[in-house]
């Protein structure tokens, strides 16, 4: 038996690496650990079976622990692809342009360290990128709209997917040039719910074009119940669920916990009874009942096409959402709608916010006279109900008052309030899906509360302003009625007052004989 040659031996590996990135990773890439310095990748088994999955999947989602060396492991694979597969173009795209750079940065020192047999003659090296003389490159960039929009893309590596901002419009912008071929990978631990990563494992766990893999902190074999204390006392519990357990529930900055968003899925949404207008977007779950008293609270687009028209319906006593509309509709449709819509039901209050393009809308109603538009008052700007109260404000004069809700700086972290402190308690009763998709997408972004980059939140405005308005109404009709009973209570030689834990000395009760005949039925 003859002894092979070197280069026999040498072509030999490099068949095998070739067709085996497991194989190449483990024996031949070099890291830069961050504490211990360069050393070989030495690759768990979790580690080999997820390369081994991203070799043999088109598609791949990741959702993971944190500090499992899956970028750096993904940047292993996109070299892999380079070396061994002609004009293989790579595309990164991360949260930030300094941590895209951070995976080419990985992919640089892997090649700076292969054997010169292994290794591709660069043409193109550089901060953002690195390419091959056989074709291939990688680069990367930041999270923008157009962003992979023109590139003929091999590869989309998506690094901490779920904190992208735009990421919708990316994956759109990047499907025409994956047609061809392509493949992606997202890799994120989780950001609460609703955004394109959370929708995108769900789609793949149920059976979507994307493998799911799920890696929880348990795969690592050097980490214990020990460790994940540590991060508990290190993170926070709730940081800790995100980073350690892979929990989109718990994970995020959503303004409603997302447990009490899962708990009304559960609890109360469902399909509309009914789906009504020229776009099926009207929802009937109930219909009017005429013993009872409603608003309808409506939001109008700005007008550039981002955003959309949305109101409820809410049965004002007992905040349940009986109807809702969330579509594109032109001002003078919106306005006719409104105003037919809050006819049906009861005359009920009709409550339309007035910042921009809603001024024409109010204009619509105004001139159809409808009498029950609510108006808001010039002074105070809508601090709150209790300054209402305290001005003792005449319901029924509106030269105090302007039509519509003003939604403001001062106004918004109200209606915010209201929003967490109501669904808290879970006092409302709605029934919208559309609604809880909002909800859980619908962030606070340092200290204001607001949609994700990428999506809308306004079904949750119109709703908070909605429970907003029933509170203050109710509040203040009661103090209308309070301030009723007081003047005719001075009429009369006694001097009780009504008060709201009882009359003493009780204006509303006439001597009749021995007998003391009530009069509260005067305010029915």
């Amino acid at each position: 038996m003859t002894q092979k040659s070197l280069k026999e031996i040498v072509k030999e590996e490099y068949k095998r690496c070739a067709v085996d990135p497991v194989h190449f990773m483990r024996k031949y890439c070099i890291i830069q650990h961050p504490t211990k310095g360069k050393m070989f990748f030495n690759l768990y088994p979790f580690q080999e079976d997820t390369l081994t999955d991203l070799k043999d999947h088109r598609y791949n989602i990741i959702l993971k622990s944190r500090q499992l060396g899956i970028s750096t492991l993904s940047a292993g694979y996109a070299l892999w692809c380079m070396l061994f597969k002609s004009d293989y173009n790579v595309l990164v795209i991360a949260t930030k342009q300094d941590v895209a750079k951070n995976l080419v940065t990985k992919v640089r020192v892997m090649h700076d360290n292969l054997p010169s047999w292994l290794k591709g003659k660069s043409v193109e090296d550089n901060k953002l990128s690195l390419r091959f003389k056989n074709g291939s490159q990688i680069k990367a960039i930041s999270s923008k709209g157009d962003a992979g929009r023109s590139e003929a893309l091999s590869l989309l590596v998506m690094d901490e997917a779920a904190f992208i901002d735009r990421i919708d419009e990316i994956w759109t912008a990047a499907q025409q040039t994956l047609a061809t071929g392509g493949g992606a990978i997202m890799l994120s631990t989780p950001n609460g719910t609703g955004n394109l990563f959370h929708k995108t494992w769900n789609d793949a766990m149920s059976g979507g074009r994307f493998n799911a893999v799920k890696l929880h902190w348990t795969v690592h074999p050097e980490r214990d119940q020990v460790w994940r204390d540590e991060q508990t006392q290190l993170l926070g519990e709730k940081a800790a669920s995100q980073e350690c357990d892979c929990d989109f529930i718990s994970s995020g900055h959503t303004v409603v916990d997302g447990p009490i968003i899962q708990w009304y899925e559960q609890t109360y949404i469902q399909e509309p009874k009914e789906k009504r207008g020229f776009d099926g977007n009207y929802w009937l779950w109930d219909y009017p009942n005429y013993t009872k008293a409603y608003a309808i609270v409506a939001d109008v687009a700005r007008g550039d096409g981002a955003d959309y028209s949305a109101f409820h319906v809410l049965e004002i006593e007992s905040m349940t959402q009986v109807a809702e509309y969330k579509g594109k509709i032109g001002t003078t449709e919106y306005g006719n709608m409104l105003v037919t819509i809050a006819t049906e039901w009861n005359n009920a209050l009709l409550v339309i916010e007035n910042a921009n393009i809603g001024w024409a809308v109010l204009q619509i109603a105004i001139d159809k006279g409808y009498e029950n538009l609510y108006y808001s008052y010039k002074q105070d700007a809508y601090i709150d109900e209790d300054v209402h109260l305290a001005k003792n404000y005449d319901l029924k004069n509106k030269s105090q008052k302007v039509p519509g809700f003003s939604t403001t700086s001062r106004t918004r972290p109200l209606i915010i309030s209201k929003i967490e402190t109501y669904f808290r308690e879970k006092s409302p009763i709605i029934r919208s899906k559309r609604l809880t998709d909002e909800l859980y997408v619908f962030i606070w972004n340092g200290q204001r509360a607001e949609a994700q980059r990428g999506y809308n939140d306004d079904l949750i405005m119109a709703f908070g302003i909605a429970l907003w308005v029933r509170d203050t109404a109710l509040r203040l009709h009661q103090q209308g009625m309070d301030l009723s009973r007081k003047a005719i209570g001075h009429l009369g030689k006694s001097s009780g007052m009504y008060t709201g834990n009882g009359n003493q000395n009780n204006t509303w009760q006439m001597q009749a004989g021995k007998d003391k005949e009530d009069l509260n039925w005067l305010l029915d």
